[in-house]
């Protein structure tokens, strides 16, 4: 039995919401930036199970630190989406949850930066 993950569990949900969030779009005919949202939204997590899957703490360091940046771009686009008013959604909790991400992935990665810093 797996022990669960926080940022494993909060980026596997959040991708779901990206796709919630990709419905929406597509039900109000935004095609375009919808798609970008859905591409990094859900990259997120699959970055964070390649980093657990790493065999190598520079490995793990790489690819958490592509899910920061995933998880900084899917920022940009829900930002993109809710002030060009394309689409009418709930942008507080989709900014709430991607907000918590991007402070955990920052932590991680900041972290393993410094320990890799001391060797």
């Amino acid at each position: 039995m797996q022990k669960d993950n926080l940022i494993k569990d909060k980026t596997f949900n959040f991708a779901l919401m990206t796709i919630e969030l990709y419905k929406i779009c597509r039900l109000q005919n935004e095609y375009v930036l919808s798609k970008q949202v859905l591409r990094s939204g859900t990259s997120i997590g699959a970055n964070v199970q390649e980093a657990l899957a790493g065999f190598t703490d520079k490995d793990f360091l790489y690819k958490m630190s592509i899910a920061s940046k995933e998880a900084r771009e899917t920022q940009y686009w829900i930002e993109l989406l809710h002030e060009s008013s394309l689409v009418n959604f709930d942008v507080i909790q989709y900014r709430n949850e991607i907000d918590s991400i991007v402070k955990i992935l920052t932590s991680i990665v900041k972290t393993l930066q410094d320990k890799q810093r001391l060797k």
